[in-house]
């Protein structure tokens, strides 16, 4: 490899941590999300709603954690600064984060394998739900601290204003606020394709356009108090041409999903979401591009040593050829109709058989 193909692996490399996040949003955000219509489900229909989510995630969930994990190792692999520099800085609320996961993915075992419907179970329902709504508002208060430059912080700053303040403003919260909303309509309008109950269609599908207002109040409130961050990259969501192409594309997908909803057309309304949170997702990363940390590193200048990178691009490529067709098999496996309806009789005839012989 040359020095041109060098000097274009830390891209094609930082482009692969973005596909990564890119899957973990639109997978694993809409399990988060599905657990905070879990903690709002209300009325007579609340029991069949969350039963519907359990059916939902409950096969695959930990699956889709896999995302945030190989973007985490890329990071670390071969932007070593910019790892250390988030870790640090964002060590706060990036632990918060990774407990909220652990107590999440608990929860939601625990609460499965208890077939009792005792109070017992009730709280570790509870706790799944609760740990699901704060984990994703931490994530996203992650991400506002970076893109609004407040990690550019002097290392002899005093506590509060190193590890504190950057990620703790108005922008930071309503952006940690945006990504509780998005994975909230993510998973509503998975929800209205998997389930089959005309009613309960109609359940996800007002709570994926309550969702969708959610997105887009918080999305405009995002870029007023966006006005007060780094300049270069709340300017570029507005001056670049590519941004201005992710902006279009996400505007016209959020039309579509809407009008998809209210038609009732669940398949086109979930193409639609998945294309129009991958144009938020990648309207970010261009706008600071090429920064990986704004005001701080860039991906040339963070970059590992082009032997590692090297032997990295070699390791991804012989990993995704394993990774790739055993997630599909997952899928496939356990989200056919037939293996749903087995997993649904399964359970009930493993909780009847729970029962008291007299209650049978």
């Amino acid at each position: 490899m040359g020095d041109a193909g060098a000097s274009r692996l830390p891209l094609a490399l930082a482009t692969l941590v973005m596909v990564a996040l890119n899957a973990y949003v639109v997978l694993g955000g809409a399990d988060f999300g599905a657990g905070v219509w879990d903690l709002l489900a209300r009325g007579p229909r609340a029991a069949r709603v969350r039963e519907a989510i359990a059916d939902g995630i409950g096969p695959i969930w930990e699956a889709n954690h896999v995302w945030l994990i190989f973007a985490v190792v890329l990071l670390f692999t071969c932007f070593p600064p910019v790892y250390a520099h988030l870790s640090i800085t964002l060590h706060i609320p990036l632990t918060l984060m990774l407990v909220g996961i652990v107590l999440r993915g608990s929860a939601f075992t625990f609460r499965a394998y208890d077939a009792t419907d005792s109070p017992v179970q009730r709280q570790w329902g509870r706790l799944f739900a609760v740990s699901s709504t704060v984990t994703p508002v931490l994530l996203g208060m992650c991400v506002g601290a970076n893109v609004s430059g407040a990690l550019a912080v002097p290392a002899d700053a005093s506590f509060t204003t190193r590890f504190v303040a950057p990620w703790l403003s108005p922008f930071t919260v309503t952006i940690g606020f945006l990504g509780l909303a998005v994975f909230a309509f993510l998973a509503a309008v998975y929800l209205a394709v998997e389930v089959r109950d005309p009613e309960l269609q109609e359940d996800f599908r007002g709570m994926a356009l309550r969702a969708a207002v959610a997105v887009a109040a918080l999305a405009a409130l995002g870029l007023l108090f966006g006005r007060g961050t780094l300049a270069a990259v709340t300017a570029a969501l507005v001056t670049r041409p590519l941004t201005l192409t992710f902006q279009a594309i996400t505007a016209l997908a959020a039309a579509t999903a809407l009008w998809a909803l209210w038609r009732r057309r669940y398949r086109v309304a979930q193409v639609a979401a998945v294309l129009e949170v991958s144009g938020i997702v990648w309207g970010w990363a261009y706008a600071q591009y090429p920064a990986l940390v704004p005001g701080v590193h860039t991906i040339q200048s963070a970059a590992a040593p082009t032997v590692t990178l090297r032997l990295v691009a070699i390791g991804v490529v012989g990993g995704l050829c394993l990774l790739l067709p055993s997630l599909w098999y997952l899928f496939r496996l356990f989200k056919a109709e037939t293996t749903r309806l087995f997993v649904r009789v399964d359970t009930a005839e493993h909780r009847a058989s729970t029962l008291p012989r007299a209650e049978r």
